[in-house]
């Protein structure tokens, strides 16, 4: 079962997949052919043992092939990002075929040995706003019995006062045995649990849910008949599809408890009824071009919330940045009624601006954090927090990642924890997580959906009760080995502090653990001892749930800190923290980002490879991508395209001589050619390795107009016919007839062919004097709704619909550069993360713009070889 601190994590339980019939599509076929043609899952039960917090899950999906042929199945659930697989096994026909986890490296190369071969492969790789898709495919004969099964696990965290497990029930069709099994064991014993789901009636609901908990174990069951699965009495199809979720916690009549069980130990602190300690929170808020719209009507919306709920004794400021920084106040205020009033005037005109200076904004919060505390303008006994909200990287001012982080930890010095939040998925997530955790805090990716606003204070409700500060837990001396992170700077209300660990000394009778902090009155201790014989008999009883969860917990624990501290380390460092990972993750069979779980499938009498890999969050660049698909090339000269349909973009660079003409764009219908040219740095060097190139004229051709356009740094030229003009580029001129426009001013040239077809050349001028570079173009296509799907070209040829697929995304050897593989036009390419810059609305600056490199010269993303685009002349 899984922790959902924030009702995201989910599973999709007996999502099974069927491909059609190649011959008569599914849609045509009568109900009595369906159900003699088609794969008939017959059984999926989840099964979730919780002992101590600790769960452990096996989802089991049964199905029968009742078709006369072999028929393709696929296995497909959704599981909580923060869990480890830790097994899978595939049962055709009462053969069993296991799972073994390897290192990663290892796996990859007997799955691309097996793909070499021409086998097939099934990838955990989809990620979403909480969740990861394990899916494996598997070939099943006529007549025969498949059986999946998926083993989990996962340490539940407290949040808000609660444990709380989510699934996601959608098994697609009837299932005559479906079931949802929950045990929990907890030795403080259950205080309150409760079970519901979002897709059937209280009335039915009642009928096939029971629940209940007595002293330390609870029980929930869901199993829903087949007439209360139908969506109608008379339907075929289910109204299985929908949220169900589980909640409990356990006993506290002391703040700490500590488990033993086999020489490992888990300690769980969280004390009830102190007094809160004020905090002072420096909000540092986003304010670029990027978030306009509803993003920043979301983020006034939810800091107009939060400010409602900030009590009395706390101190606040609001520091804005965009270009550049705007603050609300000079220094902290105190957050009376009045003061409170006049910050919710602010936030209601908070609006959007300029770029994202991101150093500066963080850089202006700290320091006034620290003024604050050196010149005790707020309590001796309070507590301080940098909360920041961006939706893009850094792009003026430092902008560099490593300079900020380095920046940042010199100025917060470890006095005080910085929290980030990435709004949107056009951010590089890396660096706001490395940024965080470095500090003490953590990031939080904050969803562009209709709730992102109560996402926001739900994160603030998670920090808005500090009880106390300077935590630290402390054990004797010299007894304890594998100690997990035991220092903390804040314990907020409703959380939980886990240490775990393994005891030296086998025969220790008694165990002693103390909990110090700071609190809002004075400085606290809190003294657990246990005596371990004791112990030993009050833990027999929980043996019929699962065996060695300590240490198992303890493992799980390890590992995800270490992967943690990995983020931020470097050379002999980074090498330790990974193989000391490593090692847990293989030892005992967890799928993390260091492993890769191998499954070896019978299919069509061949065996088949199938890899299971842990997805890591994807750190894409800070640009909202317009509404429309955009195409250009500027720069060394970067082509970067954005499909129809597509989020992401992808990208290439041409790499060609001095002079040498490119075909940008040819469309037969509308009689429209562009062409480019290349230019090369002052002197270029004869070294190809180190020579820049750029794009230095554009060529622009409507044969059925007689017109052309001649762009190059230094002039415009346009023949219509008979009549030629010439314009400087010191000219403001607008250009009119019934069928073109062009418009020109200092810094670009728009050209349109009616509503649909609109180009942009954008002049980049360097100083003269400059002892390298030239002056060069970017060619934009602003619209091309009206070119026709017999448009090719370097970028024409995007026009029409791309197909692609981006997966084991990885941080290689360094780790600002992610690498993946690209599935697209038949073709597995190595692609890389980059940033390439956008001038379309800011010619002098530009906005950065996250795309997948394409080695080679676009090598398998173009049609043909780059070669094929080179042209005799501009015209």
């Amino acid at each position: 079962m899984v922790a959902l601190p924030h009702r995201g994590p989910a599973l999709q339980l007996g999502g099974l997949w069927f491909p059609r019939s190649p011959s008569r599509p599914l849609e045509k076929r009568s109900v009595d052919e369906k159900k003699a043609g088609d794969i008939e899952v017959y059984s999926t039960k989840v099964s979730c043992k919780v002992t101590s917090r600790f769960a452990h899950n096996v989802v089991t999906t049964r199905a029968v092939n009742r078709a006369d042929a072999a028929k393709e199945v696929s296995f497909d659930v959704e599981l909580p990002k923060t869990a480890f697989i830790t097994n899978f096994t595939l049962t055709i026909d009462g053969v069993t075929y296991p799972g073994n986890v390897k290192e990663k490296e290892v796996a990859k190369k007997q799955y691309e040995k097996a793909v070499s071969q021409g086998k097939t492969a099934g990838l955990v790789k989809a990620s979403g706003r909480k969740l990861e898709k394990f899916t494996v495919s598997v070939n099943v004969a006529a007549g025969s019995k498949v059986t999946f099964e998926l083993t989990y696990e996962e340490l539940l965290k407290r949040n808000k006062g609660k444990y709380e497990m989510y699934l996601k029930v959608q098994p697609k069709q009837l299932v005559k045995d479906f079931e949802i099994e929950v045990e929990i064991f907890e030795p403080q014993g259950i205080s309150m649990l409760d079970a519901q789901a979002s897709f059937i009636t209280n009335d039915l609901l009642g009928s096939a849910l029971s629940k209940s908990f007595s002293g330390k174990k609870g029980h929930v069951s869901f199993k829903p008949s087949l007439e209360q699965q139908r969506s109608c009495p008379t339907c075929g199809d289910t109204l299985l599809n929908g949220d169900f979720i589980i909640t409990y916690d356990v006993n506290r009549a002391s703040p700490a408890n500590v488990q033993i069980v086999n020489d490992y130990f888990v300690h769980f602190f969280a004390p009830q009824g102190l007094p809160v300690v004020p905090k002072n929170v420096a909000f540092v808020i986003d304010i670029s071009g990027s978030m306009s719209g509803r993003k920043i009507e979301q983020t006034r919306d939810a800091l107009l919330k939060i400010l409602e709920d900030i009590k009395e004794g706390d101190y606040l400021n609001f520091i804005l940045f965009g270009s550049d920084v705007i603050t609300w106040k000079d220094t902290l205020v105190q957050a009376t009624p009045e003061n409170i009033q006049e910050a919710r005037e602010f936030v209601k005109n908070i609006r959007d601006r300029g770029m994202t200076n991101i150093n500066d904004g963080l850089l202006t919060g700290i320091s006034m954090l620290n003024k604050a505390r050196e010149e005790h303008t707020v309590p001796e006994r309070s507590t301080s927090i940098v909360i920041m909200l961006t939706d893009g990287d850094a792009n003026v001012g430092e902008s560099r990642p490593a300079k900020i982080q380095e920046n940042v930890l010199s100025a917060i010095k470890g006095r005080f924890p910085l929290y980030t939040l990435g709004f949107g998925n056009n951010l590089n997530y890396n660096f706001l997580e490395s940024l965080a955790l470095e500090n003490d805090g953590f990031a939080r990716r904050i969803y562009e959906d209709s709730d992102a606003n109560l996402q926001l204070q739900g994160f603030y409700e998670e920090v808005a009760n500090p009880l106390l500060t300077a935590v630290e837990v402390e054990y004797p001396e010299n007894a304890i080995l594998g100690l997990t992170r035991n220092t903390y700077q804040h314990f907020y209300d409703g959380s939980e502090i886990v240490v775990a660990g393994r005891l030296v000394d086998e025969d220790m009778n008694n165990f002693k653990a103390d909990v110090k902090g700071h609190g809002a009155l004075t400085d606290l201790t809190f003294t657990e001892e246990v005596d371990l014989k004791e112990m030993e008999k009050a833990l027999q009883e929980q043996d019929y749930i699962f065996g060695s969860y300590i240490e198992r917990l303890w493992a799980y624990l390890t590992i995800e800190q270490l992967l943690d501290k990995r983020k931020n380390a470097h050379g002999s460092e980074k090498e330790n923290l990974t193989a000391q990972a490593l090692d847990l993750s293989l030892k005992y069979h967890f799928v993390t980002p260091l492993t890769s779980m191998v499954v070896t499938k019978p299919e069509d009498s061949d065996n088949q490879m199938a890899i299971a890999d842990k997805p890591g969050e994807v750190s894409t660049a800070s640009y909202q991508p317009p509404s429309t698909p955009y195409y250009y090339v500027d720069g060394d000269p970067h082509f970067i395209i954005q499909v129809r349909g597509k989020k992401d973009a992808i990208c290439f660079n041409i790499d060609e001589e001095p002079g040498t003409v490119l075909r940008l764009i040819q469309d037969p219908i509308t009689g429209l050619t562009i062409n480019g040219q290349i230019i090369g740095d002052k002197g270029n060097s004869s070294n190809s390795k180190n020579r820049k190139t750029y794009l230095g004229k554009v060529g622009i051709v409507n044969a059925l107009m007689d017109l052309w356009i001649e762009v190059t740094t230094e002039k415009i030229t346009l023949k219509n016919g008979a009549a030629q003009s010439t314009f400087s580029w010191l000219d403001t001129v607008t250009v009119n007839s019934e069928r073109f426009s062009v418009k020109t001013n200092r810094e670009a040239m728009v050209v349109s062919f009616g509503k649909g077809i609109t180009f942009k050349v954008v002049l980049h001028q360097v100083w003269k004097e400059h002892h390298i570079h030239l002056h060069f173009l970017g060619f934009y296509v602003l619209d091309s709704d009206k070119m026709s799907t017999k448009s090719h070209g370097l970028l024409g040829q995007f026009f029409r619909p791309l197909a692609f697929q981006v997966s084991d995304i990885n941080p290689g050897n360094d780790p600002s550069k992610i690498h993946a593989t690209m599935l697209v036009k038949k073709h597995r390419l190595a692609v890389t993360r980059g940033y390439q810059k956008d001038y379309r609305k800011d010619v002098h600056n530009g906005t950065q713009v996250g795309c997948w490199f394409v080695h080679n010269n676009g090598q398998g993303v173009i049609d043909g070889v780059h070669s094929d685009y080179i042209v005799s002349d501009l015209f």
